[in-house]
């Protein structure tokens, strides 16, 4: 028993604070086993109270517009409080006691922020100088203040008009909760009991509605944290047998992420990086249903698009050859009779590229590795435009459908897919490290590495896309090219759970997110875009588990995210099974289905 304790102590920390390597677990939590974590939880939530909310500010909204920073001064669970925090939106971290009586110098540090989280106790609020400088700032600035401590210091905040949260218990536990009001995980419900000044009187109270992931416990949502162990032995067997070097596993069910947790290393030198949570992942295929597919569903709703409207009708330079009337809607279906795929790096000739930029060789493709001018547009495009058709009507999976219909996008939107998809998704939503190129944001420790490249690129990809046609277009390509860490494509997949809306903002509307993931084929499993659930006996793919109406998509470097709209269920499994080279062990030990697999056994069993 005590060993099932400890186990379950350590599942308690991953979810919220780290990773199997990381050892920040808040002092008050190591000891509290689940139920004793989820029964503090549920008193905070009877208890907290949300003060001076007339005008909506909490939960924050327009995160692309908004530039947050949470500034403690005598809060001791401060890192539990900013590990949930930052997984909304990025979050400048500051420790206030560094000033010291210099607060004006806080001041000049924080001018660049539109949006300050002062964390408060009640030693805090009988600082007059720092009390001044808030009232001071919240003329100017959006200011949300998470207080703990007792009723009575309220009376000092009296001259405060910015919403606070007022949380009595001061635990790792309640500093993990407050953070989930303040962006909407978690919905603020509760009135004042007691009256403790002229202003903050007994009934006094904003309520608030849940519009973002949550973060909590598995027993939260009716499932026992043992039965999810089994998660861990096949991370270890796949690590052990060299099926990737490591992986994260994240899940998330009626709306509360349960389960994020990270195995393994970058590499097979057990002696550098361990994965994290946060890492950022070559997502390979998934790029079709979180860049290319959300974008299409997008515009298809804003009569921009027509499913049924031919390439050419978009595709000038389709006209005159055997795509000018394929369908859209056979592109989103893999219908079309197209090939599965064009080695293109494979018919490169040494004049087509560089180991130096300049404006004849301008294309990124690796690390000493450029392209030279117009490769795409002269000779990739012009060779898919010039394929032969195989019978169309039929299913053929084929990268060539996500090139073509990222050429219809930006013909249409007159931007680049990237650009257009941080713009309208991944920056509003609140996505961190979603997006292409991800190089030119992040520092190389926080990319897994994929492939080494010894027959193209010759060097180690990190941060650059596996995928060999997606990085000679320049790393940005409608089937591949996406990176991301698993609580932001989780983000993602909660909004088109949630039938389009997310954060307070609809997206899409409902009846298009159940055209695009529901199937739409009489020869496939597929949706338009979305991979499905397939009804083989063997198998029920991507699960032997999972129910008809799942939808979510595989990618090559060993990544897949499922949803499962009958059990509330995103899951997201993020590897590099590429690493150092190709291998297929990933599929051949059935890791990520059997993953799955655990899962919904879990919620079988209950608690």
């Amino acid at each position: 028993m005590k060993r099932n304790r400890h186990r379950i102590a350590v599942l308690l920390l991953n979810i919220f604070i780290g990773t199997l390597t990381a050892c920040a677990q808040p002092p008050q939590a190591k000891n509290l086993t689940n139920q004793q974590f989820l029964a503090e939880t549920k008193a905070a939530a009877k208890t907290t109270v949300l003060l001076n909310n007339q005008y909506n500010l909490v939960p924050l909204k327009n995160l692309e517009q908004i530039k947050v920073a949470s500034i403690h001064f005598n809060y001791s669970y401060s890192a539990a409080f900013d590990s949930i925090l930052t997984k909304y939106t990025a979050i400048k971290l500051i420790n206030g006691n560094t000033y010291g009586n210099k607060i004006a110098a806080l001041g000049e540090d924080l001018k660049l922020y539109n949006t300050l989280v002062f964390q408060l106790t009640e030693a805090d609020v009988n600082n007059s100088q720092l009390m001044a400088f808030i009232t001071s700032t919240q003329k100017i600035k959006n200011v949300v203040i998470a207080f703990y401590g007792p009723g009575r210091a309220l009376t000092m905040l009296n001259d405060v008009m910015a919403p606070i949260i007022w949380c009595e218990t001061v635990s790792a536990v309640t500093a993990q909760y407050v953070p989930q009001i303040i962006f909407g995980g978690v919905a603020a419900t509760q009135k004042l009991a007691n009256s403790f000044s002229s202003k903050y009187t007994s009934g006094e109270g904003f309520e608030t509605t849940k519009i973002r992931l949550g973060y909590s416990l598995p027993e939260d949502v009716g499932i026992n944290s043992l039965n999810l162990l089994g998660i861990d032995q096949i991370a270890q067997e796949a690590i052990r047998n060299h099926a990737t070097p490591g992986c994260v596993v994240l899940v998330a069910k009626d709306g509360k992420v349960i389960f994020n947790k990270a195995y393994g290393n970058h590499t097979y030198d057990t002696s550098q990086l361990p994965d994290k949570v946060t890492d950022i992942f070559d997502m390979a295929s998934v790029t079709k249903v979180s860049a290319t597919t959300p974008a299409v569903m997008q515009l298809v709703e804003q009569g921009k698009l027509n499913l049924d409207s031919t390439m050419g009708s978009y595709l000038p330079e389709a006209r005159h050859t055997n795509k000018n009337d394929i369908h859209l809607r056979e592109l989103m279906l893999h219908q079309a009779g197209l090939v599965p795929y064009i080695p293109f790096y494979e018919t490169l000739k040494p004049d087509d590229h560089s180991s130096d930029s300049s404006a004849a060789y301008p294309t990124k493709v690796a690390d000493g590795y450029y392209v030279r001018k117009d490769f795409y547009k002269n000779v990739m495009l012009p060779r898919m435009l010039n394929t032969a058709l195989r019978t169309r009507g039929q299913y053929v999976y084929s990268d060539l459908s996500m090139y073509f219909t990222k050429e219809i996008v930006e013909t249409v939107t007159a931007q680049p897919l990237n650009e257009y998809a941080q713009q309208h998704f991944y920056n509003p939503l609140g996505m961190q490290t979603a997006g292409f190129l991800p190089r030119n944001r992040f520092t190389r420790d926080q990319i897994i590495p994929t492939e080494e490249d010894t027959y193209f690129r010759h060097t180690l990809l990190i941060g650059y896309v596996h995928d060999q046609g997606a990085a000679l277009v320049g790393g940005v390509s409608g089937h591949a090219g996406y990176f991301c860490s698993a609580n932001d494509e989780a983000i993602l997949f909660q909004m088109l759970l949630n039938k389009g809306t997310y954060g307070g903002v609809q997206y899409m509307k409902p009846e298009t997110v159940d055209q695009f993931t529901s199937r739409q084929s009489n020869v496939s499993r597929r949706g338009l875009g979305f991979d499905g659930w397939g009804p083989i006996a063997d198998s029920h793919y991507p699960s032997y588990n999972a129910n008809p109406g799942t939808y979510g998509h595989t990618g090559y470097t060993g990544t897949c995210v499922w949803v499962d709209p009958k059990d509330n269920l995103i899951y997201i499994f993020l590897s590099n099974r590429v690493y150092p080279k190709v291998t297929d062990k990933l599929s051949s030990l059935n890791i990520r289905p059997r993953i799955m697999d655990t899962i919904y056994e879990a919620i079988a069993k209950g608690l």
